[in-house]
């Protein structure tokens, strides 16, 4: 029996691993099945370079509660250690950046990255143990070893008469974790961070029914047989080639990682490369809502099929975010920190590359099936156009696929849309005017009058419209979004051609005069316009400016304090409606009747005719039939 400290000068390490080591204790059983896994893997590597003279059959790890004994086991059949290397790596390696770590980490201890950097997975195992035992056995012909530690520098390393090749860890769990001597606990914590990985993990049993028997009669009961109950799938999507999977692996894997999630995803894209950093993955697209919900904790980062987080910020593309999924890379350190990822060049190597994989993936399934592609545009849209505004890399690319549908639900790229559009939509100064509505129904009067001009109108109805239409204006000389209803379609796009106005310079002053008195300074602006003699009486329009700025502000960005601004609108009346000389030639009452009529129907065109104002107007023009 051999006795000794660990070598390590700082006696207070221990409490330090306890209380600092970790902000969530539960990391332990992560580490030591890592650990296991490590050492049966290792094996596998020697064995099959002829370097292990062993057979290396079919290993798994086994996770054993003892509850009256108050121990939890975590025994593999992997490499294992002699004597001398339980000495090596257990009580002198993990230990020589200690008292840098005691330095470094006394004050800001929570940082999660310091395992990693000084080998202390092992000792995790402390933060919920009273006493730790390892029993090991190694590949080589050597005699079994037995350490103990309780939690002190002081250990002790006996002979053990184990016969099995492999390392068995006890644990005797503290009286503050006694939680982690629950089963539904331990289950818990199996699947959150080793449900992938690449051994087969037992836990307990679980009951299996036995295949009933051809020659079994009415009154068979069935018949159960305990089989080891393996809590983890060792071969996830991920870990396989593209070319082995269909369509529906894909899906099922789906269905795997969101067992709650009911609706499938639209499409898949497969990560794979080897070069210049290793990652693999499968990312997909959920529908999407139109909301910029930022669905954060939906994609799974692994390294080698561990656990590591479900905060990908820093790894991914933030407007993939909203995406689902598993990305793993060996380059990723097992405990991430905030300021390591940002710190980290191949992070940023690694969100350049899943930008440009996920770009690539939908300039294809636009190209291979364009149809199928405009389908599924609106339950993807958000995440596209949030993409072009946040990303610069996405937003090169996403001219080859990112449509625009107009109200007949035709699609059109950027591209295709200017060319569609140059010959009916450039005004008089040169540019092209481009057409849009925010909500069909409730601006289909206004679509309408732009259709009957022979115009084409865009449907862009997301939350970040106005950030968009804003870039795209920047980035393409000429070219100018405008709302369907920010002005009289005459306006919007004008043409040489102006249209004389019936009433004479005095009339129209008279009139906006008589405009004036009935209708709210506070909220409208007046503007009296030649029209077509067949257009709307009274138009309310929204300036886009205005608008436009307001939306941004809402939504973060544009010019501050816009989003506190009253809504405006522009009357637009029609100086050639019939209308218009009506209200000369009309007096008192009934020419207020007939002002207040007319804003309300333009008020209901707009879709803004609500409340009091809505009840007071139906009143009005039933009186109007009797």
């Amino acid at each position: 029996m051999s006795t000794g400290k660990i070598n390590v000068s700082v006696e207070n390490i221990f409490p330090l691993i306890k209380k600092f080591l970790y902000s969530d204790h539960e990391i332990f059983l992560r580490e030591l099945v890592s650990n296991a896994t490590d050492a049966t893997l290792k094996l596998k590597h020697l064995t099959g370079i002829g370097e292990a003279n062993v057979e290396y059959g079919t290993p798994q790890i086994e996770v054993k509660i003892d509850k009256e004994g108050k121990k939890l086991h975590i025994i593999d059949q992997g490499l294992g250690m002699t004597a001398e290397e339980v000495e090596k790596y257990i009580n002198q390696v993990a230990f020589s950046g200690a008292e840098e770590f005691l330095e470094k980490y006394k004050d800001s201890a929570k940082d999660a990255g310091i395992i990693g950097h000084f080998g202390l997975g092992f000792y995790s195992a402390f933060m919920v143990a009273e006493k730790v035992e390892i029993i090991t056995k190694s590949y080589k012909d050597e005699p079994a070893a037995h350490w103990t530690c309780d939690g002190s520098p002081e250990f002790t390393l006996v002979t053990h008469d184990k016969t099995e090749r492999g390392t068995e860890i006890i644990l005797h769990i503290a009286e503050d974790s006694t939680e982690f001597l629950e089963e539904h606990r331990i289950g818990e914590l199996l699947r959150k961070y080793n449900k992938f990985m690449p051994i087969p993990i037992k836990f307990g049993t679980r009951k299996e029914a036995l295949p009933k028997p051809e020659e079994a009669g009415d009154d068979y009961k069935t018949e159960y047989i305990d089989v080891d109950n393996i809590i983890n799938n060792p071969s996830p999507a991920w870990t396989k080639q593209p070319t082995d999977l269909k369509d529906e692996d894909y899906q099922n894997f789906y269905r795997e990682l969101y067992p709650m999630q009911f609706e499938d995803p639209l499409f898949h894209i497969h990560l794979n490369v080897d070069y210049p950093f290793n990652l693999t993955g499968i990312l997909y697209f959920p529908k999407m809502s139109q909301e910029v919900q930022m669905q954060k904790d939906k994609i799974q980062l692994y390294q080698n099929q561990v656990f590591v987080t479900d905060n990908v910020e820093g790894i991914v593309p933030e407007f993939l975010g909203m995406l689902r999924g598993v990305i793993d890379s060996p380059d990723i350190p097992l405990n991430v920190s905030r300021s390591y990822l940002q710190a980290d060049g191949n992070v940023k190597k690694i969100s350049n590359y899943i930008t440009r994989k996920v770009s690539d993936k939908l300039k294809s399934l636009f190209t291979e099936n364009r149809e199928d592609f405009e389908k599924k545009w609106n339950d993807i849209k958000i995440v596209l156009e949030y993409g072009m505004l946040t990303e610069p890399k996405f937003y090169e690319k996403a001219g080859d696929f990112v449509l625009y549908p107009t109200v007949n639900d035709t699609y059109y790229t950027l591209a295709e849309l200017k060319e569609k559009l140059k010959d009916t939509h450039t005004d008089k100064n040169g540019k092209l005017v481009v057409l849009y509505t925010s909500h069909k129904e409730q601006q289909h009067s206004y679509i309408a009058t732009a259709q009957e001009k022979g115009y084409q109108v865009l449907v862009m109805d997301s939350p970040i419209v106005s950030h968009l239409i804003q870039k795209l204006e920047t980035d393409n000389e000429n070219l100018t979004f405008a709302r369907v209803d920010a002005d009289h379609i005459d306006k919007l796009i004008q043409k040489e051609d102006t249209t004389p106005s019936k009433l004479s310079e005095e009339e129209q002053e008279k009139l906006k005069g008589i405009l004036e008195h009935v209708i709210p300074k506070a909220n409208y602006t007046l503007q009296l316009e030649a029209m077509d003699s067949s257009a709307a009486p009274f138009i309310l329009t929204q300036p886009e400016f205005m608008r436009r700025m307001k939306e941004m502000s809402q939504t973060g960005g544009g010019m501050m304090g816009f989003g506190n601004f009253p809504e405006m609108y522009n009357v637009v009346v029609n100086t050639n409606a019939d209308l218009a000389t009506r209200l000369l030639e009309t007096e008192g009452e009934t020419q207020e009747k007939l002002i207040k009529q007319a804003l309300d129907l333009a008020k209901i065109a707009q879709g803004l005719l609500k409340g009091e104002e809505l009840t007071a107007f139906v009143k009005r023009s039933f009186e109007q039939l009797a």
